[in-house]
């Protein structure tokens, strides 16, 4: 999946800015973009590089994480 940034104008000539939304193409994200906001006017899209932004959380990253805390300590 690939993460797709928007700037629209809506219907009534309201812009609205970072609009990010997640699908397999460009083609995909407009059609999700168009369900939420009739016809908008895509005034710029734009791929998002979710490795430059965040790093993506991996089974292995979680264990390490878990393996890590301490448990309740007793007394």
């Amino acid at each position: 999946m690939i993460k797709f940034g928007f700037r629209i104008r809506t219907k009534s000539g309201l812009p609205v800015e970072n609009l990010m939304i997640q699908a397999r193409d460009q083609a995909e994200a407009e059609q999700k973009l168009r369900r939420m906001y009739h016809q908008c006017e895509v005034i710029e899209c734009q791929v998002i590089d979710a490795a430059a932004g965040e790093a993506s959380p991996d089974v292995e990253g979680f264990i390490s994480l878990i393996g890590r805390q301490e448990g309740p300590k007793t007394k």
